[in-house]
């Protein structure tokens, strides 16, 4: 059931189970993208980008939520593509104020990235859109930045 935010240990302990028992990287990634958007009353889209074989490019790959037409994004477009060139994670608390947006829906008012890193290197991101206007607090950021951290050991 969604909650205005849910307990950290709780989802934590959620996410080491789905990464011990999935059998693919996708597998794992989708039931982290069906886990948060369940449980997390403000996050409407959840869903990761992964780096290319180019490492120029962010590919989609597993979500939740409307389809979307963003299935390449070079590296520094948009909020995502910002994500892959700088590597440090970004809070957009209201999309229409961000000059380098790409919308991905006409309800998105919010936008909340954070990098995948394995022994330094960028190799995804978690994307999550919202909205609400201004949804995103320091819970957020430690929880996802918890879960990308724990993830960062599938690639």
């Amino acid at each position: 059931m969604k909650t205005a935010f849910p307990n950290i240990a709780q989802i934590l302990g959620l996410v080491d189970v789905i990464i011990d028992d999935a059998k693919t990287l996708d597998a794992a990634l989708g039931d982290v993208s069906v886990l948060l958007e369940r449980e997390v009353a403000h996050y409407h889209w959840v869903g990761f980008y992964l780096v290319d074989d180019s490492q120029v490019n962010l590919i989609l790959g597993p979500y939740v939520g409307a389809p979307t037409d963003h299935t390449k994004i070079a590296f520094g477009s948009g909020v995502c593509g910002q994500v892959a060139l700088t590597e440090m994670s970004r809070v957009i608390q209201n999309v229409d104020l961000e000059e380098n947006y790409l919308s991905c829906g006409i309800n998105v008012r919010s936008e909340i990235v954070i990098p995948i890193k394995k022994k330094g290197r960028f190799v995804a991101e978690l994307d999550i859109d919202s909205h609400a206007l201004s949804p995103f607090t320091s819970n957020d950021s430690e929880l996802l930045e918890a879960i990308c951290d724990r993830l960062a050991r599938l690639f």
